[in-house]
């Protein structure tokens, strides 16, 4: 228990946040604009203040002081006096009871009101007012942690690039409604990290979990209002602490996650939001980093009342700012160094690096990342868009980064519904997409290869609607794409025509076959090997239901069927080094025989010319020449083709699968000197050739 009139000594400036050191707690601030700051002190069930303690020194504009008498488990917030003139982009107001940017755990839930806003909601003059209700009483608070963990044997899986395939699932909505996961434990690190769930993982072939956000975060007013939910967690609020909502009780869990996956294999990735925050844009409310220096940590506008926005959220961190930039590299430092993750993928990367003249390819978080001995030798994704001028950046990232390949997605759509003149950029997806990353060095795994992902269609729904239906969004239909390139195959949503659910079902399996033929890096979406849908909806994030939940119960045969499938397609791109090849195919000869490393073929048997990648044509099929040979016959057109396979001296091929074969109906490889395969429309097959 802290005293009333606690003992406080000068204490250091580094490191920020409150730091146990076995005998007491530092705490360190910065705020390069603050006139004065108190540490805030309450009870154990955070409900009281107990203790008002002020920051006695201020070195290198970090207000900081010693406790000697605190403990791990204080709950403590902090209260920063200074101008609140947003005229010039101060925002102090000390009647709001702030969160720590580096707590590294958060306890109690928020509440919202209007005292939770520096301003008076409904005054005239808006944002320019200023609110004196204390709001510490529906905020809540940090927590001093005792981190010692017993880590004993684990190590990093440290999976090659090569063998990376990356599963992209939800903490919550992944185990929520998991039969064999523990009722108490579902929805959180703890039931992911449940053998039952760590089995499926590694039984279904995937080897680096993509977390959605799982830093603090948010749930949005106008959400909780609508009895709905900031499902994905887009929203941070602290980017040291775990989301309090995927805890039993303590944060360490986290930890035992990371160390059980670490064990079966897997790797743990982060998607990782500091491109914004949960504070909004002027008119947003005061949590944090608004209050304790938003003329430092946030972009303002030319007029400083209002801000920069490249994110599409109300606000952008402002990295340009070195104390910024040092905690957002102190954050990823943590999660490597503590926490044991394997990487991170980066959201709006852009946005993160902004410097005075647009998106900079050497800007200072580029080259802190670079030089860094521990964050240079994580796995790095960049999701390449902002929404500010210039902001597409795909391609443009420094040798060391990965992007999420929008342009594969896209391409692959379109061939896949029937599009016209895709293929010279199929061709190019296929590859490796060298027209994007093939310089200063990159590889193919700079391409991080998906057809859906969190944000937009399941595949269930890119192959059953046309348009989407996000009406339980309540905003009126108008929020997510409506450029989906999505086919619903002639019925929008469910259908019973046993002709339109087998279509849907051999496109479900011509998205997966392509995805995981293709070279690059490839990435699943949790719950599309059994057909996970979403009625429609293209922007899931406030939907924490069943529209968004993984459904285990598993009784629809074709689901099965499905999820075999991807088990199998996994199983075959880890037995062929074509798909994991580490280098660019060049189209050149790889023997004597003038067998090429890749080559494009038509139905009839022969390599494409240039006159050939014509707007009409709908079939494609590629040959891997380098042992073990492999052929892959694409026909995305509405009619059957007969595919002569490649015409090759003591070479004899045989069928590894087809995406048209129903019910396990089997189709035979004709004996010919050259052989010509069926397939029916909208089907892939793969070959394999051996020697005779």
């Amino acid at each position: 228990m802290i005293a009333a009139r606690p003992r406080v000594e000068a204490g250091l400036p580094y490191p920020l946040g409150a730091t146990w050191d076995g005998k007491g707690v530092n705490f360190a601030l910065f705020s390069a604009n603050a006139e004065r700051v108190e540490l805030c002190v309450f009870d154990p069930r955070g409900r009281r203040e107990i203790s008002r303690i002020v920051l006695p020194e201020y070195t290198d504009e970090v207000w900081h002081g010693y406790l000697p008498e605190a403990r791990p488990g204080m709950l403590y917030g902090y209260r920063v006096y200074g101008p609140y003139e947003p005229a010039r982009g101060h925002r102090f107001n000390h009647h709001k009871l702030l969160l720590d940017p580096y707590a590294k755990a958060l306890a109690g839930k928020l509440r919202w009101t209007d005292a939770q806003y520096g301003y008076r909601i409904g005054a005239q003059r808006e944002d320019l007012s200023f609110d004196r209700r204390d709001n510490a009483g529906a905020m809540p608070k940090c927590v001093v942690l005792e981190e010692a963990f017993t880590w004993g044997e684990d190590h990093r899986p440290g999976v090659a690039w090569t063998e990376t395939v990356f599963y992209e699932l939800h903490v919550k909505g992944f185990t929520v409604t998991h039969p064999a996961v523990q009722p108490a434990l579902r929805g959180t690190f703890a039931g992911l990290a449940s053998p039952a769930v760590i089995a499926y993982l590694h039984d279904l072939g995937v080897t680096t979990l993509e977390l959605l956000p799982v830093h603090a975060f948010v749930d949005d007013r106008r959400l909780v209002e609508q009895k709905l939910r900031n499902y994905w967690g887009y929203n941070t609020i602290g980017f040291f602490a775990p989301e309090p909502r995927y805890l039993q009780s303590e944060p360490n869990e986290f930890k035992t996650m990371v160390k059980h996956l670490h064990e079966a294999g897997i790797e743990v990735v982060l998607d990782v939001v500091y491109n914004h925050t949960a504070e909004g844009n002027h008119l947003g409310p005061t949590f944090s980093f608004k209050g304790i220096d938003n003329a430092s940590y946030y972009r303002l506008a030319e007029d400083p009342r209002f801000y920069d926005d490249v994110s599409g959220t109300g606000n952008t961190l402002d990295l340009r700012h070195p104390r910024v930039l040092q905690m957002v590299t102190d954050s990823l430092r943590y999660w490597v160094d503590e926490m044991h993750v394997d990487g991170f993928r980066f959201d709006l990367a852009p946005a993160l690096a902004r410097e005075n003249h647009g998106v900079a390819r050497d800007a200072a978080f580029f080259k802190v990342l670079a030089q860094d001995p521990v964050l240079s030798r994580v796995k790095l994704i960049a999701e390449p868009w902002d929404v500010g001028l210039g902001g597409y950046q795909l391609g443009n990232f420094p040798p060391g980064w990965s992007e999420w390949n929008g342009k594969y997605r896209d391409t692959v759509r379109r061939f896949w519904r029937g599009e016209g003149g895709v293929l010279p950029e199929l061709a190019s997806r296929l590859a490796g997409s060298s027209d994007l990353f093939e310089h200063q060095g990159r590889r193919p795994r700079a391409s991080i290869n998906f057809v859906t992902v969190h944000d937009g269609f399941t595949l269930n729904d890119l192959v059953s609607y046309n348009q989407k239906h996000n009406e339980a969004n309540h905003e009126g239909n108008r929020d997510g794409t409506d450029d989906n390139l999505s086919w619903n195959c002639g019925v929008e949503g469910p259908s019973d025509d046993p002709e339109i659910v087998n279509l849907r079902e051999r496109q479900k399996r011509n998205f997966i076959a392509t995805l995981l033929l293709s070279l690059g890096v490839p990435l699943l979406l949790a719950g599309d090997e059994h057909g996970r849908a979403q009625l429609g909806n293209n922007n899931a994030y406030c939907q924490d239901n069943e529209v968004s939940w993984v459904d285990w119960s598993g009784t629809n045969a074709r689901d099965l069927a499905l999820a075999e499938f991807v088990k199998t397609m996994l199983r075959t791109r880890h037995e062929h080094p074509a798909f994991k090849r580490d280098a660019f195919f060049r189209g050149a000869p790889v023997d004597a025989s003038g067998r090429k490393d890749i080559a494009w073929m038509k139905p009839d048997g022969h390599e494409m010319t240039p006159d050939d990648w014509t707007h009409e044509r709908r079939t494609i099929g590629c040959f891997f020449g380098a042992r073990p040979m492999l052929f892959v016959a694409m026909n995305a057109a509405p009619d059957d083709v007969a595919f002569t396979l490649p015409d090759l001296r003591h070479v004899s091929w045989s069928l590894v699968l087809d995406t048209g074969i129903e019910g396990g109906a089997q189709r035979d490889v004709p004996s010919d000197e050259v052989s010509v395969y069926p397939m029916i429309s909208r089907s892939l097959a793969l070959f394999a050739g051996s020697i005779r």
